[in-house]
């Protein structure tokens, strides 16, 4: 009876958007976590004239994309993933998905949107491999970014919201462990 009411309650707190084991990964540290920011008030890119330092000229965060942010946090706190660092591309969609997930964020250009500032590509995937090619000591490192720079840096386009966890290999290869796709 006790390991029935032991399971159900692990089920409990378990999101069903993510394979136990991914969990258990990210619980032992050591992986770089890619996420997209969460989802947004409609359309693409941002409107003419945007501004870094101004969130009001920028395309940000719908409610659902709070709420989204939110629920990825509590599963993450729910599966007691421990995380090192936590950086962010600047955009104030990628900083307010990180900070509400995870409580911080340090904005870092290397993060930013190369979906339309694709001049920047070979500079940042130069960047973010020095920084992730040593896997962070005390936790996991995890980077708020956008759909076309997380694809830049690991071959995968995550839908909003989506963390692809992996690490580089011996051979200087970002290998993909899983992906935690919320519901």
């Amino acid at each position: 009876m006790l390991r029935v009411l032991l399971l159900l309650l692990l089920l409990a707190v378990t999101p069903a958007w993510a394979d136990p084991a991914l969990w258990a990964l990210l619980r032992d540290g050591g992986q770089i976590v890619l996420i997209r920011h969460a989802v947004t008030d409609p359309g693409v890119g941002d409107p003419p004239g945007f501004r870094l330092d101004d969130c009001r000229t920028q395309r940000n965060l719908s409610a659902a994309g709070v709420e989204e942010a939110r629920r990825l946090g509590a599963a993450f706190r729910a599966q007691r993933v421990p995380f090192a660092q936590v950086l962010s591309s600047p955009w104030c969609r990628c900083l307010d998905t990180a900070r509400i997930a995870f409580g911080q964020a340090r904005a870092d250009p290397m993060l930013g949107n190369l979906f339309t500032h694709g001049e920047n590509t070979v500079q940042q995937q130069s960047q973010f491999q020095a920084l992730a090619r040593t896997p962070p000591a005390g936790g996991n490192l995890i980077l708020v970014s956008h759909g076309a720079t997380i694809a830049a840096f690991t071959g995968v386009s995550p839908g909003t919201g989506e963390a692809v966890i992996g690490k580089f290999d011996a051979d200087g290869k970002f290998r993909v462990a899983g992906r935690i796709t919320p519901p």
